[in-house]
C-alpha cells in the first residue's frame, strides 16, 4: 500500500471519522507522493460567495455566472489562502495539472481572468487545503478513516455540494447506510 498514489482520487470520510475538519468530507487529492499529500475538501460551501470574495480582493466581477457561486472551505491548513480547481487546465502562473483533467491554481491571475469572463470554463474556489505528511494518509487509510475511489471531475463541477459525497460513494458502488466505522480483519 505504501506505493499507491492517490492523486486524482476522492477520499470519502468513513462514519467513524471524529475529526470535525473531515467528518462527512469528500476530499479531492491533488498531489500525493513520498513527501505527503494535498487535497481540497469539495463539499463544504461557506456563506461567502464569489462576488463577496472578489470584492474583498479588489476585483470587479463581470461574469454574472460566478457571482452566486459559493467559496468552499478546502481544509484546515492555510484557510486564508485561495485554491482554484478548474477545467480546462490552461496555462496560469502557478498551476498543478491533476490527472491531466483538472488544474489546481494558487496564483491570482486565474481570478483576475475569471472576473473578466476570460478564465477557465469551470472553476471551484476554496480557502485552505487538507494536508498529510509523509506516510500519514496511507496510515489513516489502513486505520479505516477513509475510502478511496478514482475521481470523476463531474462530481466537483456539475453537482451541488450536498450531492457530491453520495455521488462519490455511488462511483465506488457503496451504499452509505451499509458503512461501518469498524475495520474488518481476517
Amino acid at each position: 500500500m505504501d506505493r499507491i498514489n492517490f492523486t486524482h482520487h476522492f477520499l470519502l470520510a468513513m462514519p467513524g471519522m471524529t475529526d470535525p475538519n473531515f467528518e462527512g468530507a469528500l476530499t479531492y487529492i491533488c498531489d500525493h507522493g513520498e513527501q505527503g499529500a494535498l487535497g481540497i475538501i469539495v463539499n463544504r460551501p461557506m456563506t461567502l460567495s464569489l462576488s463577496g470574495l472578489f470584492e474583498q480582493i479588489g476585483l470587479d466581477l463581470l461574469d454574472p455566472r460566478l457571482g452566486d457561486q459559493p467559496v468552499y472551505l478546502g481544509g484546515p491548513v492555510q484557510n486564508e489562502r485561495g485554491f482554484v480547481l478548474h477545467r480546462p487546465v490552461g496555462a496560469w502562473k502557478s498551476t498543478l495539472a491533476v490527472g491531466g483533467q483538472v488544474g489546481l491554481t494558487t496564483s491570482k491571475d486565474i481570478l483576475e481572468a475569471a472576473a473578466k469572463a476570460e478564465g477557465p470554463e469551470q472553476i471551484f474556489v476554496s480557502l485552505g487545503y487538507a494536508g498529510w505528511g509523509a506516510g500519514q494518509l496511507e496510515e489513516e487509510i489502513k486505520q479505516n478513516a477513509w475510502l478511496t475511489v478514482p475521481a470523476d471531475p463531474e462530481v466537483i463541477f456539475a453537482l451541488p455540494a450536498s450531492q457530491r459525497l453520495k455521488a462519490a460513494m455511488h462511483i465506488l458502488g457503496v451504499d452509505p447506510l451499509m458503512l461501518s466505522d469498524e475495520a474488518g480483519h481476517a
